[in-house]
């Protein structure tokens, strides 16, 4: 049996529906399950909760975590 589907409308930049849009053509995919399959693929990855790899990738910083201070010292350490 299907799992039940609701309708979701999202905003997003145009830069990034038009990329959506062009790689879900290019692989023959609709959006809707270019979508599906990342979600998908996240859950099944961090098993509902997200990874420390997608917070890194995706700017997510805690709420704990200083983040100007942070970045001052990376950039001490880089550059001394």
């Amino acid at each position: 049996m299907p799992a039940e589907t609701v309708k979701l409308t999202i905003r997003l930049p145009r830069q990034d529906v038009e990329f959506a849009k062009a790689y879900a053509k290019a692989h023959d995919l609709s959006v809707t399950e270019v979508i599906d399959r990342y979600l998908r693929r996240m859950r099944a990855l961090g098993n509902g909760v997200p990874s420390p790899e997608l917070d890194f990738i995706t700017g997510l910083v805690p709420a704990d975590v200083d983040a100007e201070a942070e970045y001052r010292k990376y950039q001490q350490e880089k550059h001394g």
